[in-house]
This record gives C-alpha cells, sequence and structure tokens, in this order.
C-alpha cells in the first residue's frame, strides 16, 4: 500500500487517512488483548513517580503520588486504558497503564529477611534484607521463591514479602 501511495497523489490524503486508521487500531488492539488478561495480577511501577488518581481518568483528582520505580502493585481492575492497583499497604487507586511494567516485582515485609543460598532454611544466608527493600521475582516454588535484591540472587520464603499469590508458580 505505501507504494501506491507514493506513486498516486491523488491518494496522499486516503493514503494518510488509512496509515492514521491503522495505527489507531494497532494501538485498540493491544489494549484488548492486555486488558482480558486475568485479574487480579501483579505487575510493578514503571518510574519514580507515579500519580494515583480516584478515578479511571485525568479529571479525577490526584490522591497520592507513588515513588518507587519497581515497587509491585496488584491490579484489580480496568477501565479502557486505566488500572485500578492496589500497594502493599492496601491503598487503592487509578493509574494510568503506560506507568505499569509487566516485571515482576516484591516488597519485603515485616522485619529483616535472610536470603538464603538455596530454597531451604537451613541453606546459607546470601544476604539479609531489611523490611520495604524493592527486589525482583525470578521464580517460586511451593514454599520458596528466588529473588534478586540489590543484585543478590537467593531465595526467601514466599510468606516474607508481597508482590505473589499463595499458590502462584512463576518461572
Amino acid at each position: 500500500m505505501a507504494a501506491a501511495c507514493s506513486t498516486h497523489r491523488s491518494f496522499s490524503k486516503a493514503c494518510r487517512a488509512t496509515i492514521v486508521l491503522a495505527v489507531i487500531l494497532a494501538a485498540a488492539a493491544t489494549i484488548a488483548a492486555e486488558s482480558k488478561r486475568q485479574l487480579p495480577r501483579f505487575v510493578s511501577l514503571r518510574s519514580n513517580e507515579i500519580n494515583v488518581r480516584t478515578g479511571p481518568g485525568e479529571r479525577y483528582p490526584v490522591q497520592w503520588v507513588l515513588r518507587r520505580r519497581f515497587m509491585p502493585v496488584e491490579i484489580i481492575a480496568e477501565f479502557e486504558i486505566w488500572r485500578k492497583i492496589r500497594d502493599w499497604e492496601g491503598a487503592i487507586g487509578w493509574v494510568h497503564q503506560r506507568t505499569l511494567t509487566g516485571r515482576r516485582s516484591i516488597i519485603v515485609t515485616g522485619q529483616i529477611r535472610t536470603l538464603r543460598r538455596r530454597p531451604r532454611i537451613d541453606a546459607p544466608a546470601v544476604v539479609r534484607a531489611e523490611p520495604k527493600i524493592v527486589g525482583r521475582l525470578l521464580s517460586c516454588q511451593i514454599f520458596w521463591c528466588r529473588v534478586e535484591i540489590q543484585g543478590h540472587r537467593g531465595w526467601l520464603r514466599r510468606r516474607t514479602f508481597w508482590g505473589v499469590y499463595p499458590k502462584e508458580f512463576v518461572k
């Protein structure tokens, strides 16, 4: 079609309109495909400053600003390009889909946690993780998940962090 558009001047407006329509349809297909994903699901924040709104749109006021890149959040509802999220403390609000990434992450909860070399309580320690530290989720077994925290890889018990469902397996 591009070759036909460039050789026939009379079709230039029609060709441009066709290209714009194709871009719009591709974007709509992407949004539709994403909104067919399972709910709820975990994702993480794309940047260090994300406005959380009271409703799904820019006309709704900003409730607060999230300031932790890669912090895990749970998508609990969707409306067009807006996602209703819950953070690890239970706060709920709406964010634009472009502010989220599918990268899986975790946040350490409770007290200082020990990252282990293998998925066993008696395995050697790799590093100790402070509460509220964010790490990357790599995989999960029944009781243990492999994570990366500040460049250190190891295993954490599933119940010691937030960002994965109780019976969810991650590969």
